[in-house]
């Protein structure tokens, strides 16, 4: 899903990090890196339509290559 991220995510918490991420191989191939984390937050996107909701997000990141793979896992509000 495209969206785009009206402020940085906030309570943030990892959620997996290392060999416990599955898709570990899928983000080490194209973006190399070694300390991978899976990390949640809440944040306001603004969904394809042009509305702005509080979202649950999803994503990858590692020092040296930052944010990865950022997905909306739901919406909040």
């Amino acid at each position: 899903m495209n969206f785009h991220l009206i402020e940085e995510p906030r309570q943030i918490v990892v959620i997996a990090r290392g060999g416990a991420i599955r898709e570990l191989r899928l983000l080490r191939r194209p973006f190399g890196g070694d300390r991978w984390r899976k990390l949640k937050g809440v944040a306001m996107v603004e969904l394809p339509s042009g509305r702005v909701r509080r979202a649950e997000v999803h994503w990858y990141e590692c020092h040296g290559v930052g944010r990865r793979m950022m997905k909306i896992k739901r919406l909040v509000d």
